[in-house]
């Protein structure tokens, strides 16, 4: 019988795949999951992975981007999204909450939540959204001791340990291939190249820098919304969507309350509204009560022997 409470597939197992993947002449998928169902449903669809979006925590709690979540807060809703997909789950670490030491506590807590890896970055903490002005990124050292620290605290080897540059947009692109170059020196399996304007900065990182490299197609920002076949044809090796779900979510939980408030009734919302059937079969409802009555039906059999 199937087991209905948790992925089936071990820690180690999607770390390995998440390796593989990056390895792979495919492009990664990975949208990002503001809660375990939307997990659940980007795994039923076919995506290579899930991506905990430091920003959409944030929002999730009513807070803006910049620096304001806990490291027990963002490895909480961490380990509740990769409890139940066998998907990879990659993690948005901000900048290691605090000093090399406390990147590294990151990386042994994440690592204990079953998630396949994490991205670090280098700007200044607090951090700022990598999509708005006003960022500060921090000396090359320094940053390159936040990916040292990382990679050494890791236990599994296959545990992915990505630095993602926000250069580009302060000290130009060359710069940050600079920086990138450094932080792969340093031990980073994966280089996040942030808020690229076009296809072409893309293709100069590409050509540049020898490491696996991820794409941000995030809405709004700075960033030419380039498909995952032209990333993939580029070279790159992975591609987030960090907001995407949140936005779909809120624009339409918005318009809804204001119909609702606007008429009184939800009645005429019925066909933009997720069934219940279709609910169920996401948490898997069947399986559990098939679960409860497997356990129900063995108890019962040993009460007669």
């Amino acid at each position: 019988m199937s087991r209905p409470l948790a992925a089936a597939t071990s820690a180690a197992d999607k770390r390995a795949a998440l390796r593989a993947g990056l390895n792979s002449n495919r492009i990664q998928r990975l949208p990002g999951a503001f809660n375990p169902l939307v997990a659940t449903l980007i795994q039923e669809i076919g995506f290579e992975g899930v991506y905990v979006s430091g920003a959409v925590v944030s929002a999730d709690l009513a807070l803006p981007d910049i620096g304001l979540t806990t490291l027990s807060e963002v490895t909480e809703r961490s380990r509740q999204i990769a409890r139940v997909t066998d998907l990879p789950v990659l993690v948005d670490a901000d900048t290691g909450f605090g000093e090399p030491m406390n990147a590294a506590r990151t990386v042994a807590l994440l690592e204990d939540a079953g998630i396949a890896g994490l991205h670090l970055e280098d700007q200044v903490n607090p951090k700022r959204c990598g999509h708005l002005d006003g960022k500060a990124v921090v000396p090359t050292a320094d940053m390159v001791r936040r990916v040292r620290a990382a990679v050494a605290a890791r236990r599994d080897p296959n545990f992915v340990i990505c630095a993602r540059t926000d250069a580009a947009g302060l000290e130009g692109v060359d710069a940050a291939i600079d920086r990138a170059r450094a932080y792969a020196d340093a031990g980073a399996d994966l280089i996040f190249t942030e808020a690229l304007p076009a296809a072409a900065d893309f293709e100069k990182f590409r050509a540049a820098v020898s490491i696996p490299l991820l794409a941000n197609m995030t809405e709004f920002g700075k960033s030419d919304l380039l498909s995952a076949r032209t990333l993939e044809a580029i070279g790159y090796n992975a591609v987030i969507y960090p907001v995407s779900t949140l936005r779909l979510a809120m624009s339409a939980a918005e318009a809804g309350l204001r119909e609702i408030d606007r008429t009184g009734t939800q009645a005429g919302l019925l066909d933009r509204m997720q069934h219940r059937s279709r609910l169920y079969e996401l948490v898997r409802y069947e399986r559990y009560a098939e679960f409860d009555s497997h356990i129900y039906d063995f108890a019962s059999e040993r009460g007669r022997r």
